[in-house]
């Protein structure tokens, strides 16, 4: 595996994201990256990133969880942020993924009785994860995610984004960002977006995951996925569904989740208004707000 790292120094004058990066080692030789914030005991709360961001996606969230007591943890994916990057599309496989974030999460670090926060393919790997590993798993959080068995036709839209992610000459990942929000970007916060990528040959992995998504039945991950949600549905651990009123690629399954998954019976499930795909940079103090209340109430 030919493995590629960002340079630390594209890394210098984050706009609010003044956490200094942690790392640890997982299978295959890779090391992937997290930041923490919040007391060290307090009660482990993940944070998954998804396609093509990273840790930095959460820098509003963050603060909101350490406020009440809780121990926030965001990742960044194999091929995102600071973690290491396979240069070769075909070492990133939906389950390599699931099992490289796991040995980060339970192996590396030792968590138990998390609460995983998913959004996008954070919430593809997440849910894995909590279905695949429930003893370890104290609640669940899907915002604007899903997990797809390729049984049901993704929405056009997402289609199109798929294609084009995978045929554009140049992927210009700070437009791909600022596309699925509702409010504009500064300048600054755009070249976050860019900064785990110098140059093309860094983009393996924002250029293959739209493909690792399961979009028909025979797709490899499908009976993973399809697992996975045999867990979920009666798995008795609480399970908000926190999704935004302007997500056009996810929004469908926010009414599946709550009606297929035990967990989500009896909790208040918050619309995150005015935010789009990414609804952490739209409205990231809500959602972490929302979040807290979830933990400290259950």
């Amino acid at each position: 595996m030919r493995i590629l790292r960002t340079p630390e120094e594209r890394f210098a004058d984050l706009p609010d994201f003044p956490y200094e990066p942690r790392y640890a080692d997982v299978p295959d030789g890779l090391r992937m990256a997290y930041v923490v914030a919040g007391p060290a005991d307090g009660e482990p709360v993940v944070l998954l990133h998804g396609e093509p961001s990273w840790s930095f996606l959460y820098r509003h969230v963050m603060p909101e969880l350490a406020a009440a007591g809780l121990r926030a943890i965001a990742v960044d994916l194999v091929g995102f942020g600071r973690s290491d990057k396979p240069a070769d599309q075909a070492e990133h496989t939906y389950a390599r993924h699931v099992e490289w974030t796991r040995a980060l999460l339970f192996d590396a670090l030792g968590l138990s009785r998390v609460t995983v926060v998913g959004q996008d393919w954070g919430g593809l790997i997440g849910l894995r994860i909590a279905a695949e590993h429930p003893g370890s798993v104290a609640r669940i959080v899907a915002a604007n995610t899903g997990l797809p068995t390729g049984d049901i036709p993704m929405p056009e839209v997402w289609h199109r984004f798929r294609n084009a992610v995978l045929k554009a000459p140049a992927l210009d990942i700070a437009r791909l960002v600022q596309a699925g929000c509702r409010t504009e970007l500064s300048k600054e916060v755009r070249a976050a977006y860019d900064a785990p990528f110098p140059d093309e040959s860094y983009k393996a992995g924002p250029r293959v995951m739209p493909s690792l998504v399961p979009i028909t039945p025979d797709d490899p991950a499908a009976p993973a996925n399809r697992a996975a949600w045999q867990v979920l549905t009666t798995l008795e651990r609480p399970f908000l569904v926190a999704f935004s009123d302007g997500d056009p690629i996810t929004g469908g399954m926010a009414p599946i989740l709550l009606k297929s998954i035990s967990g989500t019976s009896g909790l208040r499930h918050p619309v995150i208004k005015g935010a789009g795909h990414f609804l952490q940079e739209d409205a990231g103090a809500e959602l972490g707000r929302q979040i807290a209340a979830f933990v400290t109430s259950t």
